[in-house]
């Protein structure tokens, strides 16, 4: 990984350039490779993350070994977010599945920030709240939706479905595995789905994966 200054990335309607300049936080972009690891699982939380470009996946293991996706983050997410919490360690590994760049805030300075900065603290807030309804809607999901269903639902969701209009949109690079792991199923079913898909033309494979606005049928049927 290296770092390099930052562009000037939105968040919304809230530019991070223009947060940088007004608030003198350090102006320090990181950046990760594919499979680079932000931080793991028992590291020490110091400090909190924003990306501004690429995918991050959320990963935590168990006593036993068996690993397990929690969650796949984008452009204008924040990640390592529990520190705040009072978290004294990480609760998962957060590791890159493209090239990524984050900014990285210190711990007391992101509270500062938080505390001062009222127009920052608003959308962190509303971050937070649009994070924690996904977390139910997920929890649903996993309880009460069928493999096919949980597999439509992720691939709409990284394929940020709603999202500035768009219809047909090309998901970040991710294996079969990663999305076996997601929907809580094996690779082979995904394999299967996605072939599904595919002759049912939900999905295309054309220099990617593109994902149509079709797909949202596999999830609203009963």
């Amino acid at each position: 990984m290296r770092a390099k200054k930052p562009t000037g990335a939105k968040w919304g309607a809230f530019s991070v350039q223009a947060f940088l300049d007004s608030t003198g936080i350090a102006r320090t972009i990181v950046e990760f490779q594919i499979k680079n690891t932000l931080f793991s699982q028992g590291d020490v939380c110091k400090d909190v993350m924003y990306i501004q470009t690429g995918s991050v996946k959320l990963s935590v293991v168990s006593k036993t070994g068996k690993e397990a996706v929690v969650a796949m983050l984008k452009p204008g997410d924040f990640v390592g977010e529990g520190a705040l919490a009072r978290q004294p360690v990480r609760l998962s590994t957060a590791t890159a599945v493209m090239p990524t760049s984050v900014l990285v805030i210190g711990l007391k300075e992101m509270k500062r920030v938080l505390h001062e900065e009222h127009a920052f603290s608003d959308r962190f807030i509303a971050y937070m709240l649009e994070r924690n309804t996904k977390v139910e809607e997920d929890l649903v999901d996993q309880l009460f939706n069928n493999s096919e269903k949980r597999l439509a639902r992720t691939l709409l969701l990284l394929a940020r479905y709603g999202k500035d209009g768009q219809s047909h949109t090309v998901l970040p690079k991710i294996s079969q595995e990663t999305l076996a792991e997601m929907v809580g199923t094996t690779r082979s079913r995904v394999n299967f789905f996605l072939n599904k898909f595919k002759k049912l033309g939900f999905i295309t494979y054309d220099g990617g994966l593109h994902v149509t606005d079709s797909l949202l049928t596999v999830v609203l049927r009963d």
